[in-house]
């Protein structure tokens, strides 16, 4: 019994050891390893969602030129050039006639053109919205796949370390059966438990590669090493602590919904565009002609000037008119519903984070107390295994308990940022400086 007791001790100690050397290796941060910010600001410039939603943006800022278009006056300038050969039954003559014209078209009413004016300023904020949904999903998915990343980093870390303990207390379990201290059972059991962590840490290496990746996707480069979390990670509630402030403040600012009210002003213009089909325009005119020629009936130039009014009735279009204002009314239905269903997803979204939030942070915390409970009962188990009072698959069990607690501790505080930055993007207020401060929570 004396030798069983010295050799657990001696195999727990280096067990322990190994276990601690597998997590700082995993774990630490080299000094080339990028943070949060970093990784953000090469996002901005490398990932391909953002830089089309830049230029969409871009594209959308020129509705309104365009629309201011339609109110300024058009001028045109032509001009020709003519080579003329004429037979008579007495003389054969050829000339050059030479004219240009120059003309000015001024609307003064046309109701289009005042209602697309209205839609374009419109489709300029329904850009800059979308371009800050934009924004803030960047900012989101790169925290995403961040944090995604750093907890296959950490899966693999503790896959590790378990494979490594468990890896003792199967020579453990052989050295015992050897000296006929325990049965073959502890070591098929050992062996078993040893095979599966193998597994187990083969899956979370190929899950590290692949969370890699999907940061590539955002980056455009792969990045093994990023700034890990540090252990002291604040906890605070939101603020306000009241859901219904939230949602009453998503309802306001969130830019989901600032791209649907903007839908819906662009439909309503579109009716009233279309309406204005059967209304007449009128239109200040002016032009400026001037024609050259020498034939030989009349030689030298002419010129002629004109202004005027002109004014243009619609009387009937075959009904197409009619039928563009039906469609165009039952757009504006469309963009009614649509509002009310992007409300009620923005409080939705809205409540889901802000329940993620306050339940994160209870369940750090828990799983944080859980932790230590691990620890205690691994040690008190080890222990009894030591007296006898315990078994190798105890210690196994025990051992199991704590890599979960670990890692379900890990996946919870990423979860718990996340939620953070969900809620604000709910309501509209993400910004770089959250990006900022989650990036002073992680180790340098």
């Amino acid at each position: 019994m004396k030798l069983k007791h010295s050799a657990s001790n001696r195999l727990s100690r280096i067990g322990m050891k190994q276990i601690s050397l597998a997590l700082l290796a995993a774990m630490a941060s080299p000094a080339y390893a990028v943070g949060l910010v970093e990784v953000y600001r090469e996002a901005q410039q490398q990932d391909a969602a953002y830089a089309s939603a830049r230029a969409a943006y871009e594209a959308g800022q020129e509705k309104l030129p365009q629309g201011l278009a339609l109110l300024l006056p058009s001028i045109n300038l032509s001009a020709n050039t003519t080579k003329n050969d004429v037979d008579t039954p007495t003389t054969t003559r050829s000339y050059n006639s030479n004219g240009y014209s120059l003309s000015l078209s001024q609307p003064i009413y046309r109701k289009q053109n005042f209602a697309q004016y209205e839609q374009s300023k419109s489709q300029v904020t329904q850009a800059e919205a979308q371009f800050a949904i934009a924004r803030q999903d960047l900012i989101v998915r790169v925290a995403q796949a961040y944090f995604d990343a750093l907890l296959a980093q950490d899966n693999v870390a503790l896959a590790g370390a378990q494979k490594a303990a468990i890896g003792e207390q199967l020579e453990m379990a052989k050295r015992n059966f050897e000296v006929g201290t325990s049965t073959i059972v502890d070591t098929h059991e050992a062996q078993s438990r040893f095979d599966l962590s193998t597994s187990q840490e083969i899956a979370a290496q190929n899950d590290l590669e692949i969370k890699r990746r999907a940061l590539q996707l955002i980056i455009g480069r792969v990045q093994e090493h990023l700034d890990a979390l540090n252990d002291k990670l604040p906890l605070v509630l939101p603020e306000p602590n009241d859901m219904a402030k939230w949602v009453e403040q998503a309802e306001q600012l969130s830019p989901q919904i600032a791209v649907q009210r903007a839908a819906l002003e662009i439909a309503w213009q579109e009716v009233e565009k279309n309406r204005a089909g059967h209304y007449p325009t009128l239109d200040l005119v002016a032009g400026y002609n001037q024609n050259a020629n020498s034939s030989y009936l009349v030689s030298g130039t002419t010129t002629s000037q004109t202004i005027g009014l002109q004014v243009n009735l619609p009387i009937f279009q075959g009904g197409s008119v009619n039928s563009k204002v039906r469609e165009a009314l039952a757009n504006q239905e469309k963009a009614r519903q649509d509002l009310e269903l992007g409300s009620r997803q923005a409080a939705l979204q809205t409540r889901q984070s802000f329940l993620g939030v306050t339940s994160g942070m209870a369940q750090v915390k828990a799983l944080e107390q859980a932790l230590v409970s691990s620890q205690s009962s691994l040690d008190s188990t080890r222990l009894g295994q030591e007296v006898g009072v315990r078994t190798n698959v105890d210690v196994l069990n025990a051992q199991q308990q704590l890599y979960t607690a670990k890692r379900d501790l890990s996946q919870a505080r990423y979860n718990y940022i996340l939620n953070q930055l969900k809620l604000k993007s709910a309501v509209g207020t993400l910004q770089d400086e959250d990006v900022e401060q989650v990036s002073r929570w992680l180790a340098k």
